[in-house]
């Protein structure tokens, strides 16, 4: 099927949901990029125009906020957390693994055009590292075996169990909880009923 008509049906779905409040349309980024998992300047252009903003105000949403992709990426977007938790928890040990696994280094695509390997910031998740990203999934508390057999259901197609990889079945630290565990103290800012 063409770019060009992808990019038009996706495009006509984000025009739909956008409201004329949002003069520069940010919202309409997740929606173009949709099914391709990229926005292409082609569309960009199109964002602009259906918005009646300037292709420049376009172009610096799309460039600001990472999480929009201006190349290409695989059917499988892996974005590796490397800031510092993960990084102390063996997230390049994560990243070491799926680049041998896939014969590919951050920032590349395997020839197959399956997967794309990304090293990114904080996703958010510190307390479940070292973890990725696939696409729209969150992968946590990931070792080099569960990252390998992660990779290789996904190449499968077979079922793949979002969130901890360990058993877990929420955020809590290895210690258990540590905060929040008691009901709070009131008043906390002023005594309402006064």
């Amino acid at each position: 099927m063409p770019l060009l008509w992808i990019v038009q049906a996706q495009l006509d779905r984000a025009h739909a949901t956008i409201k004329a409040d949002n003069p520069r349309g940010a919202m309409a980024f997740p929606k173009s990029q949709g099914g391709g998992g990229w926005v292409p300047l082609a569309a960009m252009h199109k964002i602009a125009e259906r918005l009646g903003c300037s292709h420049m105000d376009v172009y610096e949403v799309a460039t600001f906020f990472t999480m929009y992709n201006r190349e290409k990426r695989g059917r499988f977007h892996i974005m590796l957390c490397a800031t510092t938790p993960c990084m102390v928890c063996g997230a390049y040990d994560i990243m070491h693994t799926i680049e041998k696994h896939l014969g590919i280094k951050a920032g590349e695509t395997t020839a197959d055009g399956e997967f794309t390997l990304t090293e990114v910031e904080c996703l958010g998740a510190c307390v479940n590292a070292p973890m990725v990203q696939v696409n729209d999934m969150f992968f946590e508390n990931l070792t080099t075996e569960s990252t390998v057999q992660l990779l290789d259901n996904l190449k499968a197609g077979n079922p793949v169990k979002i969130g901890p990889q360990n058993g877990l079945t929420n955020s809590e630290g290895p210690m258990g909880r540590t905060s929040l565990i008691e009901p709070p103290l009131g008043p906390q800012c002023r005594d309402l009923g006064a």
